[in-house]
């Protein structure tokens, strides 16, 4: 196992990988020695990567450029992680994580709440990185549907538009939201614990607080239960979440 990213490494010599299979990175981390760390990690690992250290230059790098995954820090100079996200993801989709040293659940929630596809906090071993990584990758590839309309009672998910209605009326969902409720719909009529709805919706085995699923299960429940009248998500205490068939 590799150490930590705050231990001295020597540079390896970079894995054979061709220049079709090389997937570009931005990295935008204001702490040098740290950004140098995961950058020299990941171009072992055979990614191509870019580096900078401002928020203003990263913002600028993504729109000019076309990268395959950011990486992201929370507190930058010229411009925070949390407002490019939301930059970002005005004109991409592209898988974002964010690297920070700012742990406390609200500080995720409005992370994942801004766009980012996962949350990571430093200290942090570049092996768990880079599985995250792979899992984000897999997740923006794979989402090729079978439905391009999933129905329950009169809530409809149009996959394709990335758009809920019920009974007809536009839903506002953030990205998180959305692929919460996308995830309990598929999966209709069968109770999912915390720990699934972690591993699916968030592309990893979640370590730590599970209540950042009961946190957007709240919201959820605040923007379709509560504001139409009528209770699509139901709780099985002690085991988890599910969207039933018929009200």
């Amino acid at each position: 196992m590799r150490e930590n990213w705050y231990t001295d490494k020597k540079q390896k010599k970079t894995k054979d990988v061709s220049d079709m299979e090389r997937k570009k990175i931005l990295l935008v981390e204001d702490e040098v020695k740290l950004a140098r760390f995961v950058e020299l990690e990941l171009k072992y690992e055979g990614y191509d990567v870019t580096v900078c250290h401002d928020g203003r230059e990263g913002m600028q790098q993504i729109t000019d450029g076309k990268y395959d995954m950011l990486l992201l820090d929370l507190m930058l100079p010229g411009l925070t992680g949390i407002e490019i996200c939301r930059r970002v993801r005005k004109f991409s989709q592209i898988p974002i994580i964010i690297l920070t040293a700012k742990d406390e659940v609200m500080d995720k929630v409005a992370g994942l709440d801004s766009g980012a596809d996962d949350y990571m906090t430093k200290p942090f071993a570049i092996e768990e990185l880079l599985a995250r990584m792979r899992v984000a990758f897999k997740h923006s590839a794979g989402t090729a549907v079978k439905k391009s309309v999933l129905q329950v009672q009169d809530l409809e998910i149009d996959l394709e538009k990335r758009m809920v209605t019920v009974g007809g009326k536009l839903v506002d969902l953030t990205k998180k939201e959305y692929e919460l409720l996308t995830y309990l719909v598929q999966n209709k009529n069968i109770v999912l614990t915390r720990e699934q709805i972690l591993n699916e919706v968030w592309g990893y085995s979640y370590i730590g607080e599970t209540n950042v699923v009961d946190v957007y299960i709240r919201y959820l429940r605040a923007k379709i239960d509560e504001a139409f009248g009528k209770k699509y998500i139901l709780t099985i205490r002690g085991v988890g979440y599910y969207v039933k068939e018929e009200e």
